[in-house]
């Protein structure tokens, strides 16, 4: 971690990445970049659905491949690199038949590293096989959720699931958040944990730090008018004044509580629900 001098309070307690420890190079590959106008929090109508988004630097997306069709090529990992859009570190991947990916990268991978996508690959950091394939207690991340779909799950810095047991054609998967699920076995997954495991350690210090990163001021509920907000009104300083934590709109939230949709197509998938509250831990635990 980097700690900065405290030459005014909110840089006292702030600390980032030393990021010249694990990049390689500042420059993305050109054809792997492009532009465009992010969606902020809006709709295709323009209207906010989710707030306290927007603003921030300007930035490039990287075109990271979450599919991985490219089967039983090597590749060798050319260069180490930072992605504005996600935590993880993401690396230029150089295959055998001369194609250039970006992909994200797991612990311990670093320039000169090889993997290879394969049913038949060893269960090495970075390689990615069928679940049905990858022995139990292994982490994993990138795991997709159906033979040839993208890598859906366990993407955040640090984060990886933990294959649980193998029984029939699903593969039992606890993800970060303590969940178990049922995945099929024939869906892929990629050895290792995300890059970056420092990542939850950064206090960002400063209200400006959070624009930069596009995250815009968010008001307490108990600041707000009756109106707006469950939590609003009173004379002074007040408390919810309720039982249980409730959003603007009146839906459960906070420690404790059940917040999934009743109904969920998945909900047949959850073996374990996710623990909440104090209890919670996480799958590298």
């Amino acid at each position: 971690m980097k700690i900065y001098k405290p030459t005014t309070q909110s840089r006292r307690h702030m600390t980032g990445i030393n990021y010249r420890e694990f990049l390689t190079t500042s420059t993305p590959v050109k054809s792997l970049v492009f532009g465009g106008k992010r969606s902020v929090g809006r709709n295709n109508y323009g209207r906010i659905t989710v707030r306290h988004q927007g603003g921030g630097h300007k930035r490039l997306m990287r075109a990271v491949d979450f599919v991985y069709d490219k089967r039983d090529i090597p590749a060798r990992i050319a260069s180490v690199e930072y992605d504005p859009s996600r935590s993880g570190f993401i690396g230029l991947a150089a295959y055998a038949d001369g194609e250039k990916r970006y992909v994200l990268l797991p612990h311990g991978v670093k320039v000169g590293s090889t993997f290879i996508v394969s049913d038949k690959a060893p269960v090495l950091p970075a390689n990615r096989l069928p679940l049905k394939a990858i022995p139990v207690d292994t982490f994993v991340y990138n795991v997709a959720l159906r033979p040839g779909g993208p890598a859906l799950l366990a993407r955040s810095a640090g984060n990886a699931a933990k294959v649980k047991a193998q029984e029939g054609n699903y593969t039992f998967v606890e993800l970060p958040s303590t969940e178990v699920r049922k995945v099929i076995n024939t869906a892929w997954a990629s050895i290792g944990a995300v890059s970056n495991e420092e990542n939850h350690l950064v206090v960002i210090g400063k209200a400006g730090r959070s624009r930069w990163l596009g995250v815009r001021p968010t008001v307490r509920g108990s600041a707000q008018n009756p109106p707006d907000h469950p939590y609003g009104g009173g004379e002074g300083r007040q408390g919810r004044g309720l039982r249980r934590a409730k959003t603007r709109w009146g839906k459960p939230s906070g420690k404790g509580q059940k917040t999934r949709t009743p109904k969920k197509y998945s909900n047949v998938f959850i073996v374990s629900r996710r623990k909440v509250g104090s209890k919670r831990g996480t799958a590298l635990h």
